[in-house]
C-alpha cells in the first residue's frame, strides 16, 4: 500500500511538473496594485470580452490557459446579469445595461421547453435540465424584470420557477432535475438556486415561489453543525467541501433571509462566516477545502470561493455593522487583488480570475473562469460601499 502510494505520488509529481512547463507562457502573474477601481475595470473588461466571443450574447465559460475562450455558459451568464446592472450603476455606462438585456434575451432563446435551464455549456449536444442552473438564471431574469419591467422576462421566469416547484420534494430539497454533473444527495448548495426563486417571488408577487425557497432553506439548516459547517455540500467530496460550495450555501441562505426577513437564516450564515474568519490567515488566505472542524485540508486557495466569501462578509457588515466583517472582506480582497493578473498580453487571461491559486490547485485547474471573475468584480464593488 505504501509503495503504491509512493509510486502514485511520484507519477503525480512528474505530471504536475510537465503541466507547469506546458502552461508556463500563460501563467497569470501576481499584481502589485490595490486600486479597487482598476481591478473592477479590468475584471469587467474581461467579462465584456468573454461575452463578445462567439456568435451569441452569452458569456464564455472561460479559458484553459493558452486555448482561447470556450462556448457560452447559460448558468453563470444568468448571474452575471446582476453584475452588469451593478456595473452600469457604478460606472454610468449604459452599455452594461444593453449587454445585460442581451444576456437575458439569449437565456430566453436557449430556455428548454420545460422551462428549465440546461446543464453545461451551450455547445452541449445533449442538454439536460438542471435545478441549480435554472435558479441562477432566475437571479438574472428577476434583476432584469425589476429594472426594465419587460414582460418577456416575467414570462421566462414564471416558466422556470414553475418547473422548479414541480420538481421540488415535499421536504424542500431537489432530487429530480439535478444536473447530471452533480450528486443530488450532496447538493445542499442548491439553496442558492432557491434564492433565485425568492428573488423572482419578490418581483413577480408570487407567494408560492417564496414558500418553496423557504422550504429549501429550512431543509438546508438541518445539515448545519453548531460551528457553522454544512454537510452534504460539495460537487465531489462532502467530507471536505469546496469553499466555493460552502459560499454558495451562505449566499443562498443570506439572500432568502434578506427577502423573507427570517432572522434564523441570517444567523446560520453568521455561524459559518465567523468560523471562516477564524480560519483565514493574516494574508487573507483561506484553504480551498475545509473539513467539519473548520480545518483546511489543502494548501491551495479557491479564489472563486474566497471572492464569494468576501461578498458574504460585506453583506453581513451592512446588516450587522460588526467591524470584523468589514476587516475580513478587506483582507481577503487584498489577497485576491494581488492574484488578479492585469498585465497578461493574452486578452482571454488579462483581467480574468483563475479558479484556484496557485493555478494548479484542484478547482478550475489552469483555467480562468467567468464566475470567478464575476464574483471578484462583485467583491470589489461591495468593498466600495463598506465606508
Amino acid at each position: 500500500m505504501t509503495i503504491t502510494k509512493s509510486i502514485q505520488g511520484i507519477i503525480a509529481g512528474r505530471r504536475e511538473a510537465l503541466n507547469r512547463r506546458k502552461y508556463r507562457e500563460y501563467l497569470p502573474q501576481m499584481s502589485d496594485s490595490l486600486d479597487l477601481d482598476r481591478h473592477i475595470e479590468e475584471g469587467a473588461g474581461w467579462l465584456v470580452r468573454a461575452q463578445d466571443f462567439g456568435n451569441d450574447e452569452g458569456v464564455s465559460y472561460g479559458t484553459e490557459l493558452g486555448k482561447g475562450f470556450m462556448a457560452s455558459y447559460p448558468e453563470t451568464t444568468g448571474y452575471i446579469i446582476p453584475t452588469f446592472l451593478a456595473l452600469a450603476d457604478h460606472s454610468g455606462n449604459s452599455d452594461y445595461l444593453r449587454r445585460a438585456i442581451a444576456m437575458g434575451d439569449w437565456e430566453i432563446s436557449v430556455q428548454m421547453p420545460s422551462g428549465a435551464v440546461m446543464a453545461g455549456r451551450a455547445d452541449n449536444k445533449d442538454p439536460q435540465p438542471a435545478i441549480f442552473n435554472t435558479g441562477q438564471v432566475l437571479l438574472g431574469w428577476s434583476a432584469l424584470l425589476k429594472k426594465t419591467g419587460e414582460e418577456r422576462f416575467r414570462n421566462a421566469g414564471v416558466r422556470a420557477a414553475d418547473w422548479m416547484l414541480a420538481n421540488q420534494e415535499p421536504n424542500g430539497t431537489w432530487i429530480r432535475g439535478n444536473s447530471p454533473f452533480a450528486n443530488p444527495r450532496t447538493s445542499l448548495y442548491n439553496v442558492k438556486a432557491a434564492w433565485g426563486l425568492a428573488e423572482f417571488a419578490g418581483v413577480s408577487g408570487t407567494a408560492s415561489y417564496l414558500m418553496a425557497a423557504l422550504r429549501n432553506a429550512e431543509y438546508t439548516l438541518l445539515f448545519q453543525r453548531a460551528n457553522g459547517w454544512f454537510g452534504n455540500c460539495c460537487l465531489t467530496d462532502p467530507e471536505q467541501p469546496l469553499l466555493h460550495t460552502i459560499a454558495y450555501t451562505m449566499q443562498g441562505l443570506l439572500g432568502i433571509g434578506r427577502i423573507s426577513g427570517r432572522g434564523e437564516l441570517i444567523a446560520a450564515v453568521e455561524k459559518c462566516a465567523r468560523s471562516l474568519l477564524k480560519l483565514m490567515d493574516e494574508e487573507g488566505f483561506l484553504p480551498g477545502r475545509i473539513d467539519s472542524e473548520f480545518r483546511g485540508t489543502v494548501n491551495w486557495c479557491c479564489l472563486t470561493g474566497s471572492a464569494q466569501t468576501s461578498i458574504v462578509w460585506s453583506e453581513l457588515y451592512q446588516f450587522a455593522g460588526h467591524p470584523i466583517y468589514r476587516e475580513g472582506a478587506q483582507r481577503i480582497n487584498r489577497y485576491l487583488m494581488l492574484r488578479h493578473d492585469m498585465t497578461s498580453p493574452y486578452p482571454d487571461i488579462r483581467g480574468g480570475l483563475t479558479g484556484s491559486w496557485p493555478v494548479w490547485g484542484d478547482y478550475g485547474q489552469y483555467m480562468v473562469l467567468n464566475w470567478a471573475t464575476k464574483f471578484f468584480v462583485d467583491a470589489m464593488l461591495a468593498e466600495k460601499h463598506l465606508g
